[in-house]
């Protein structure tokens, strides 16, 4: 069992490590070169834009759940392991 204090001094260590984030926003070197826009686009994406999950990545819900229970339909597919 460790100590309180060893496990109260890593807390605060946590929390001040936590706080040592800039405000400010990112920006590139001076002279690096522009993010590459991607094929098809008229212009590199936004942050923002890039955050957006896409369609495919968060689908709707299609199949409803069983709401009681039903017996099973013969799966043809179904087979035990060789």
């Amino acid at each position: 069992m460790r100590p309180v204090p060893a496990i109260a001094a890593t807390a605060i260590l946590m929390v001040a490590l936590s706080a040592c984030g800039s405000r400010m926003p990112l920006t590139g070197k001076p002279g690096a070169q522009p993010v590459p826009v991607a094929r098809g686009a008229d212009r590199p994406e936004t942050p923002a834009e890039l955050m957006q999950p896409e369609m495919q990545s968060r689908p709707d819900r299609s199949a409803e759940p069983l709401k009681r229970s039903q017996k099973r339909e013969d799966d043809p597919f179904d087979l035990p392991p060789r």
